[in-house]
């Protein structure tokens, strides 16, 4: 049996596995999202894969389900202010710990997707590189996270229409770095990140 095949049949036949994935690590705006998932094996969900693998509206018809059918799930987020204050890594743990302690049942692992396990988690977690591709509870769990973000996308977009979050979900793409420059960064904006401080840098000399 491969190595991935272990980890999806352990997933599957044992009750209260969490499954834990990030979303929002990379981009220069908004808070980073987790989410902690438990899957129910009585009610199989079709079609569970990497998020960044599947369309817009196939990840919003998925995450209905992975709501309505799972044993558990926990969406959490770090905010700018603690990204800024601990840095990326260390706030995308916090969250981590966060959606895990929010899970209504306290699972019995935590597969956490990566090759870093967040401190302080209430039960046994093992890191598993690519996990969103491998096992099907770190795959909800990257759609419910990537979804969740998303959707906060769309309310910085209406606080802050002239950047264009709608577009380019806080990723460095050219138009975000035009607008940067156009208007500079707004309060939503990850100050610790190098292209965000440059900027602010250059309005303060």
């Amino acid at each position: 049996m491969e190595q991935a095949d272990l980890f999806e049949a352990a997933s599957a036949s044992t009750p209260f596995v969490a499954g834990v994935d990030e979303a929002g690590r990379g981009p220069l705006a908004g808070p980073v999202f987790t989410a902690a998932v438990i899957l129910n094996p009585e009610r199989p969900i079709a079609g569970l894969a990497d998020s960044k693998t599947l369309t817009a509206a196939r990840r919003e018809r998925l995450a209905v389900e992975i709501r309505e059918h799972a044993l558990a799930w926990c969406i959490a987020s770090a905010s700018v202010e603690e990204i800024d204050s601990l840095n990326i890594l260390q706030a995308t743990m916090l969250a981590m710990r966060r959606a895990c302690e929010g899970l209504s049942t306290v699972p019995v692992q935590a597969l956490i997707d990566g090759n870093r396990i967040p401190k302080g988690l209430a039960c046994p977690a093992q890191a598993i590189v690519k996990g969103d591709s491998k096992v099907a509870a770190i795959s909800a769990a990257s759609i419910l996270a990537k979804t969740a973000r998303d959707a906060d996308c769309g309310v910085l977009h209406g606080l802050y229409p002239q950047y264009a979050f709608d577009q380019h979900k806080g990723y460095g793409t050219v138009l975000h770095m035009e607008r940067l420059r156009l208007y500079g960064p707004c309060p939503a904006h990850r100050r610790s990140f190098a292209p965000v401080r440059r900027l602010l840098e250059r309005e303060g000399s």
